[in-house]
């Protein structure tokens, strides 16, 4: 009884120093192993990559990305439609000489005038509507109607040769410019909203034409 006695003390104190060495090292293991090929087991192996291997991709940063570019670098651009040629061609300091201030703001920079102050918004009598820049004929006052928005307005032009068109988007929404096929004056612009036979409406800055009588005294005559 006494040798079982003593075995019992000799275990006790084994589990005591196995448990001291386990909680004197705050995240410790158990001890290594004393077998160096248990302990080569244990430690962590590397992986090298082979030599041929392509590397991993970078991951993209979040936010949107910048806008496509060309060869050269350069952001691509929505392209605009190329300006138009005229016959007449002239430079801007003509073209001041030639005009009235208004006339030029008008015709040369694309301005418009305001609703019911031009000369020939209300105007009835009978001729025909020349550019004021070049002397093209553009209009009769038979194709002229009254449609209330302030401008001279036509519901056709001269012939079909007299006006060319381009889209307008200086302010939305988008609308169609006219402009003299001869020099390119800015006339105004034109809308599907006329009366027949045609159904548009050929809104004109009086600032661009100029009204040619149809009767006209020749000199001399009585």
């Amino acid at each position: 009884m006494q040798i079982n006695l003593l075995r019992s003390h000799v275990l006790a104190g084994i589990l005591g120093l196995a448990c001291a060495w386990g909680c004197d090292r705050p995240g410790a293991g158990p001890p290594e192993p004393a077998d160096p090929a248990v302990a080569a087991s244990l430690e962590p192996v590397t992986v090298q990559p082979a030599a041929n291997a392509e590397p991993a991709p970078s991951a993209e940063p979040d936010g949107p990305r910048p806008a496509n570019t060309d060869t050269q670098g350069e952001p691509e651009m929505s392209t605009s439609p190329k300006p138009l040629k005229f016959p007449v061609q002239k430079s801007d300091a003509e073209w001041q000489a030639l005009l009235t201030p208004e006339e030029y703001r008008i015709t040369r920079l694309k301005g418009t005038e305001r609703a019911f102050t031009g000369a020939y918004w209300n105007t009835k009598l009978a001729g025909t509507y020349e550019c004021v820049c070049c002397g093209r004929k553009l209009f009769v006052s038979d194709a002229k109607f009254d449609s209330g928005c302030g401008w001279p307005s036509f519901f056709r032009a001269i012939d079909e040769d007299a006006i060319v068109t381009q889209e307008d988007r200086s302010i939305p929404p988008p609308r169609v410019e006219i402009m003299c096929s001869n020099c390119g004056a800015h006339l105004g612009h034109v809308f599907d909203d006329g009366p027949p036979p045609t159904g548009l409406r050929f809104c004109v800055n009086s600032a661009s034409v100029r009204l040619v009588p149809r009767e006209v005294a020749e000199p001399g005559s009585d």
